[in-house]
């Protein structure tokens, strides 16, 4: 049932992959270049040279390579700018077909780069993932400026294999993280109940979703198991399963994109999915090329072992986290453990599985500030949920970093979040860079004395239940109390009055 089809069969697939794979690292990029000074510039959140300098205090020598950044040479935020600038163009080579495996590789490297100096914020499962994809996308591409598309070298095929295990993980592991963490909604079926509600960033579209009968939810939890666990298992099958596990996975993914923002999360799962689809799939007049048997080259003995040392490898790294995600084995011989340390820094042969443990409340926190320790004004934020009147709205596959990362901060102590506090001080620093990331700067005339952050229960309100807007929130008290600036440093002030923002 199970065997490998020919490559040839996947040269439009991997014809309109190249251009995808295109377009994702173009808005990876263009979504960054907007926000990477107030995340990682000299004045924003957590400064890039700051970082490296403490890395590189730390490791000396060893930092180059367990930090691979082009950053080493220059941290600025015109240098983060610059890579981000660089990387969109090579995108746009990309998608126009000119040399897509080389590109594939420098877009890699650029966002590598930026990954590693932009944690906190560029640390979720789609980055990883994009590095990912990028990295054996160069070599399932093509190198030449203008590329036979039709032509595959051992290199190409492997590249395909190895991009089908790529999406084999990332759903399989995505289902069994899910039961393996022994999470009781996700085992109960009722996880639904309150992921439309809790996500990070919804759409207003899951207001509708959160008002579905819970036995209906529960239904559609079981058919997504169903898709995770069966889908993936249809990759290596004959033509017509295969494409039913394509299908499958891609209406997934399109019911996830119709009611939350991911960044290019989904729209990256949908190009894997696409190399699922052979030829015979895609209208014959189209401005693909179509597969040619004998293009395909033979594995002459040393390519093969060659190729096949190296695929062997990827997999040996890879397999530890999808074994693991089941529960099958807790801790690794050396050997492994090693193999996959040495590649870390790489960031690009990870594990996956989202929502793991399934989110039941949603807590906001809001920004406020005062003059004088009695009257506070709110900061807005851009994207992330404050106004309750306001309808959630569309932003991917942008990713506003901050918004995504102030949801991850109301699910732990302000103690759990280091760069909160660095938020906090830049805003009384006034930096401009950290201000252009929020919506609106209630202080114009120059930075407040004092800042806290106040934390709220959120919840969509119900239908029929006679409240008007699409959120109704509860007080939780302070997330982080008011501080104000001494000797340049933080310090808590005395609370004068718990004045509500205005």
């Amino acid at each position: 049932m199970f065997s490998l089809p020919s490559p040839s069969s996947f040269t439009t697939a991997r014809w309109i992959f190249a251009r995808v794979l295109g377009a994702i690292f173009f808005f990876a990029f263009v979504s960054l270049v907007v926000q990477v000074r107030g995340l990682a510039g000299e004045q924003g959140i957590v400064p890039a040279q700051e970082f490296l300098d403490a890395v590189w205090n730390n490791l000396g020598m060893k930092a180059l390579w367990e930090v691979p950044t082009l950053c080493w040479v220059n941290a600025s935020g015109t240098m983060l700018v610059t890579l981000c600038v660089i990387g969109a163009l090579v995108s746009v080579v990309m998608m126009c077909g000119f040399f897509p495996g080389l590109c594939a590789l420098v877009a890699w490297g650029l966002y590598l780069s930026l990954c590693w100096v932009g944690t906190p914020f560029l640390s979720f499962q789609w980055d990883a993932l994009l590095l990912e994809t990028g990295l054996l996308g160069a070599a399932l591409l093509p190198w030449r400026g203008r590329p036979d598309w039709k032509r595959w070298t051992p290199l190409q095929q492997a590249g395909l294999w190895l991009l089908w295990w790529l999406l084999f993980r990332l759903m399989f592991e995505s289902g069994a993280v899910k039961l393996s963490s022994g999470d009781s909604t996700w085992r109960s079926l009722t996880a639904l109940d309150y992921h439309f509600e809790t996500q990070p960033l919804p759409l207003w579209t899951a207001w509708y979703a959160n008002q579905i009968p819970d036995w209906i939810l529960c239904m559609m939890t079981f058919v997504m198991f169903l898709i995770e666990f069966g889908a993936p298992l249809l990759i290596l099958a004959p033509r017509p399963w295969r494409h039913c596990g394509a299908w499958a996975l891609l209406a997934l993914q399109v019911l996830i994109l119709a009611t939350g923002n991911y960044a290019f999360f989904n729209f990256l799962t949908i190009a894997l999915c696409l190399l699922l689809l052979d030829d015979q799939a895609w209208p014959a007049d189209g401005p693909w090329p179509l597969g040619n048997p004998e293009a395909v080259e033979p594995w002459i003995s040393w390519k093969r072992w060659g190729i096949g040392c190296v695929a062997g490898l990827v997999f040996l790294i890879t397999v530890q986290p999808l074994i693991s995600s089941v529960g099958l084995v807790r801790r690794w011989p050396a050997p492994f453990s090693t193999l996959r340390a040495a590649t870390e820094g790489l960031m690009s042969f990870n594990g996956y599985g989202l929502f793991a443990v399934m989110t039941t409340s949603r807590h906001e926190i809001t920004i406020e500030g005062s003059y004088d320790n009695k009257e506070w004004r709110q900061y807005e934020f851009r994207w992330k949920p404050d106004d309750l009147d306001e309808r959630p709205k569309l932003v991917a596959p942008h990713q506003p970093r901050l918004d995504w990362q102030m949801w991850f901060a109301a699910l732990s102590d302000v103690q759990d979040q280091p760069w909160f506090v660095h938020f906090l001080v830049r805003l009384l620093e006034g930096s401009p860079d950290v201000l252009r990331l929020l919506r609106t700067n209630p202080f114009p005339e120059g930075p407040p004395r004092f800042i806290r952050a106040v934390a709220y229960d959120y919840h969509f309100t119900r239908s029929g239940d006679g409240q008007h807007g699409w959120w109704k929130r509860e007080p939780l008290g302070l997330y982080c109390p008011a501080i104000g600036l001494v000797d340049g440093k933080p310090r808590l002030v005395k609370p004068v009055e718990n004045t509500p923002a205005k």
